[in-house]
């Protein structure tokens, strides 16, 4: 096993965690949900990964498998919940049945 590239790729892991806190906590409250339900729709990148991988791989090894999986999985639940958020976001700024907004004649 070839130790050099893969504490590259560990290192390489752990800098993007930072660098994405570091990102995340100076975005102010009011465009959090919009931001996170965006990049959370990008996790289809993920799930497309997690199945080129899997789907062109002659014979993957077990472990290879369950990443696989549990990547597909993990990419899956966040395209979803990303388009709930969004959808719920959305929803905030519809009017009420029964209200009237401000200027209109009744």
């Amino acid at each position: 096993m070839d130790y050099t590239a893969f504490l590259t790729n560990v290192a390489i892991l752990v800098l993007a965690g930072f660098a994405g806190f570091a990102v995340i906590s100076k975005v102010p409250n009011t465009l959090h949900t919009p931001l996170m339900s965006g990049t959370n729709a990008i996790h289809g990148i993920v799930v497309l990964g997690a199945l080129i991988v899997l789907g062109t791989t002659p014979e993957p090894s077990l472990l290879m498998q369950i990443v696989g999986f549990v990547a597909l999985v993990f990419g899956t639940v966040n395209v979803i919940g990303g388009f709930v958020v969004t959808d719920r976001m959305l929803s905030m700024f519809k009017a009420k049945p029964g209200t009237r907004r401000e200027g209109e004649r009744s």
